[in-house]
């Protein structure tokens, strides 16, 4: 890419939509077209000798092969004025020839013509040649890709009516062309009235010649600049698949330019040159265009036939192909319109529904890849599992190719079990079949279902519940954390966001039943009658004993949302430090007078949250202020033990 910008220029001009403005060469009078009754009329004897008199003098002046400066020089550039004349005395001898046919088709003043005929076409035909090579900047196909329709009364050529102030003229017939734009809109001018001309006096194989020849010559070059380069299949077949990504990126950027700017301008070049003749125009642009045409589409052709069941992380590369060439679609549909050019179009559309079945089984088989895993290492501590990170990362990454799948899941659906959809959750997505990317919506709410399937059956791996349900929450809350982060929001919707936030929640209560219901329940209830100091002590231990049981249990736990694990920390606390701190304050004078008071009542209630405050970390961690307590835990929990051994 890089090497192209540097050798080929496609922004030399960038508008031609002004040249309705500029004088016209059409404004000569053409008699190519009149019956030899109407040229009766219109032309007489004395009007056939000067027009044979005038086009002698000036064609004989420029003869290619006369010994004159002018042999090596190019009329158009040199005179504007006289290329003007020499083109209005070729059509009037053109208009003397068919008079002279008319009255006598043997005269002398015929062959005369006939053979200054000869020698103006051999002088077009090498300005023409000149004008084409010397003129390439000015004739970069993005000069007229800029515009779609170049019409026939827009060509700036150069008749004027005061030839002694065409620049007068120019300037003020074009004041808002720019002076590269001028200097392209007259060469494109000189182009097609020379081509009019010679393909009206019978000579347009000879100017076509010249035009396929130079133009083709551009074309190819320009192609092999962007990179574009014919494809052995059996070469292809050896590439890896990490070649071909970097092949398919440098593809993309390279097609866009040689459709849009390269083939697209040189279809609306050729079409105004040779705009005189559509046949014409066709068979030029067949000659330059057909072969680049099947060069530039063969690649992607080559990658969507390279495998029956590509993998399915390969489907990024080949929904970017496919939307590359889905989007150029309308500009090749306008390039290759004529018949002659169908090969180009039936190879691109042939390739798109190559590409479409692939990214169908990619899509398939990453859904038989969810169902069949059989992944059996978990996380010690209950955290996001390494799949979950992989699965939803892909998932998300699809939800970026909306327009593509949808497109493609839209034609060919792929089944899903809707009862299990609709039991799982009812969601807008699921009912309106109308609606924007509605089959691309089901699809992505079904893999979601299939793998947060998935992670509940792994849950069950886990012999600790409170354990199962970390699992759960960690996993579920980095789903829902992804989805409303990126498009997923928008395809599975806001009730999907609900029911899962709620399903979340639920979790976390579930999980603080397994993990602390002991701990709980180990304080006296509300509505229970004062206790002994024997009672008091018996509860004291007991708490001691389930909290440090749980404590040390959960202490290896992680939770990785630091908001979620705000959150499920400060609901334990709310449950539990306030119902600890009545029983320590109403029983610890009761119990002051005991021997053991503080290994007995270890937990201070601020001790207790600070405690609470390390879970979740996924090992623990005891804060100095609470580090005379943690020294207590073990013993006390082997008191407690001890007591309830006993």
């Amino acid at each position: 890419m890089e090497k192209m910008s540097k050798t080929v220029s496609f922004s030399s001009v960038s508008s031609i939509s002004n040249l309705s403005a500029l004088p016209s060469f059409n404004s000569i009078p053409s008699f190519n077209s009149l019956p030899a009754s109407r040229l009766k009329q219109t032309f007489s004897q004395s009007m056939m000798e000067e027009a044979l008199e005038a086009a002698e003098t000036i064609i004989k002046k420029w003869d290619p092969n006369s010994q004159s400066y002018t042999k090596i020089i190019s009329m158009f550039r040199n005179s504007r004025k006289e290329a003007k004349e020499f083109i209005r005395c070729v059509r009037d001898l053109r208009k003397a020839m068919h008079f002279l046919v008319s009255q006598d088709s043997k005269s002398d003043k015929l062959v005369l013509a006939q053979n200054l005929m000869q020698i103006g076409m051999s002088t077009l035909e090498k300005e023409f040649f000149q004008i084409l090579s010397s003129n390439r900047d000015h004739l970069d196909p993005e000069s007229a890709s800029g515009h779609s329709t170049i019409s026939s009364n827009s060509e700036f050529e150069v008749v004027m009516e005061n030839d002694d102030d065409e620049y007068d003229e120019l300037k003020k017939a074009g004041e808002s062309i720019s002076q590269v734009e001028k200097a392209s809109a007259l060469v494109m001018s000189d182009l097609k009235v020379i081509a009019e001309t010679m393909i009206s006096c019978g000579y347009g194989k000879e100017c076509i010649k010249s035009y396929m020849l130079i133009r083709k010559s551009i074309v190819d070059e320009g192609l092999h600049l962007l990179g574009i380069e014919k494809v052995k299949t059996s070469q292809f077949q050896k590439m890896d698949w990490g070649m071909l990504e970097h092949m398919i990126k440098n593809w993309i950027k390279s097609a866009k330019i040689g459709v849009t700017a390269l083939l697209r301008g040189e279809k609306l070049l050729c079409d105004h040159v040779f705009s005189v003749s559509i046949t014409i125009g066709q068979s030029c642009f067949n000659q330059i265009a057909k072969e680049a045409g099947l060069n530039l589409f063969m690649f992607p052709e080559l990658v969507a036939s390279k495998e029956k069941k590509p993998h399915h992380e390969r489907i990024f590369k080949l929904m970017d192909l496919y939307a590359a060439i889905s989007d150029l679609w309308p500009d090749i549909e306008m390039i290759f319109s004529f018949d002659s050019l169908a090969s180009v179009k039936t190879l691109v559309l042939s390739t798109l529904k190559k590409l479409k079945d692939s990214i169908h089984t990619c899509l398939k088989e990453f859904e038989v890849t969810i169902h069949k895993d059989s992944y059996k290492e978990l996380t010690p501590e209950g955290g996001v599992h390494k799949l979950t990170r992989t699965r939803m990362s892909f998932i998300s990454s699809l939800s970026e190719y909306s327009r593509v799948l949808s497109e493609i899941l839209a034609e060919n659906p792929l089944k899903r079990n809707t009862r299990l959809l609709e039991y799982y959750f009812t969601s807008p997505i699921l009912e309106d079949e109308h609606v924007n990317n509605h089959a691309f919506s089901v699809y992505l709410a079904s893999l979601v279902l299939v793998f947060l399937c998935k992670l509940d059956t792994k849950a069950e791996s886990y012999k600790d519940v409170s354990l199962s349900y970390i699992f759960l929450v960690n996993n579920l809350q980095f789903v829902v954390i992804t989805v409303r982060s990126n498009r997923l929001k928008n395809l599975l919707g806001d009730d999907w966001l609900t029911k899962h936030e709620a399903k979340l929640k639920s979790y976390a209560a579930k999980y603080e039943i397994a993990a602390w219901t002991n701990v709980f329940a180990s304080l006296p209830a509300k509505t229970s009658t004062k206790l002994s100091p024997e009672e008091a002590t018996t509860c004291f231990k007991r708490f001691h004993a389930s909290f440090a049981g749980a404590y040390m249990k959960q202490s290896s736990c992680v939770i990785e949302d630091a908001k979620l694990r705000d959150e499920l920390k400060v609901s334990i606390a709310r449950k539990l430090v306030p119902e600890y701190r009545k029983f320590y304050e109403k029983y610890l004078l009761m119990l002051r007078q005991d021997r053991n008071i503080e290994t007995l009542v270890s937990f201070k209630p601020d001790n207790l949250e600070n405690y609470l405050s390390d879970l979740f970390h996924g090992t623990t961690i005891i804060s100095g202020s609470s580090h005379s307590a943690s020294s207590s835990l073990s013993s006390s929990s082997c008191c407690s033990i001890g007591c309830v051994k006993n």
